[in-house]
């Protein structure tokens, strides 16, 4: 990729690249747990988000569960989470939340949720309570907490450390010039302040995650990349993205494997712990890899 940045390259509705045809999801592991999930009706982001990586993650005993409802306060242009007025809040789903990590025996448990910035505690509550029930219900099972956030208000940001997940994981998302457009509410340099308080006070493992196709150079993401070491993060994630529907942003560019491969020799160098980078890298991918 040159250091252009790319725009309207693609015709409508192109292929996709061969590196980014999905084989179905196979195997014992995931047969058996896909038999769970729609016995039990469990509610796991990796069913409802179609993730690429479902049948690998599963059969390791990897799993992302969505905690606070499915209605986001936010409108980000590449996110396909609806957006509006959140449901009021359960507070029976840490224990169901518990319960389905159990019943699919997970090994490592990914929770992440929908930014609800209508609540005055931003939803950290919640987080804090679904973690201590995870705990009690599965104490051999490992934990990280993709978090939003929080608006960078760090009595919230507090509750997470507080329950001291594995690893604690918010998304930068994009390069610094697209922020505005892409994530439209978030600000590049709150979430950098976001992963930076964190390690300062004293989380273990921290990570966050790129996507690319959006129109960012080459540049700007080694830029990133230096950005989130520079505020100590230790696992960084860099796949492609796939537009949601039509109202969501374009995809500007499907960045080739060779180009993944040399971000990822980037980010090695720069010496952070952990680098997945591939098309079909999402932030999960691998993610009891990172405990680490």
């Amino acid at each position: 990729m040159n250091s252009e940045t790319v725009s309207n390259i693609l015709p409508e509705r192109q292929a996709k690249p061969k590196w980014l045809r999905v084989k179905l999801p196979t195997g014992k592991k995931y047969t058996e747990l896909r038999g769970l999930v729609d016995k039990y009706k469990l509610n796991t982001i990796c069913t409802s988000g179609s993730c690429p990586n479902m049948g690998e993650c599963w059969g390791e005993g990897t799993a992302t569960f969505m905690i606070l409802g499915n209605v986001c306060t936010r409108s980000c242009g590449f996110c396909g989470v609806k957006t509006g007025r959140p449901e009021t809040v359960d507070w029976d789903e840490p224990e169901k939340v518990a319960r389905s990590i159990k019943i699919m025996k997970i090994k490592h448990a990914v929770l992440t949720s929908v930014d609800r910035d209508d609540l005055k505690d931003m939803g950290s509550i919640m987080w804090s309570e679904t973690v201590k029930a995870v705990r009690r219900m599965n104490p051999e099972t490992t934990l990280e907490t993709l978090i939003p956030d929080f608006q960078g208000i760090e009595k919230h940001i507090d509750r997470i450390i507080d329950v001291a997940p594995e690893v604690v994981s918010h998304n930068i998302e994009t390069v610094r010039r697209l922020t505005r457009e892409v994530r439209i509410q978030a600000q590049y340099d709150r979430s950098m302040g976001v992963l930076k308080y964190l390690k300062q006070q004293g989380q273990r493992r921290t990570k966050s995650g790129i996507m690319l196709g959006l129109g960012e150079t080459r540049e700007e993401v080694i830029a990133t990349l230096h950005d989130l070491k520079e505020n100590d993060v230790d696992v960084v994630t860099i796949g492609q993205y796939l537009q949601p529907s039509k109202k969501h942003l374009p995809v500007k560019q499907f960045i080739n494997p060779d180009q993944f491969k040399e971000y990822e020799d980037i980010g090695l160098g720069l010496g952070f712990r952990h680098v997945e980078s591939s098309a079909l890298v999402r932030s999960s991918y691998k993610a009891q890899k990172h405990i680490n």
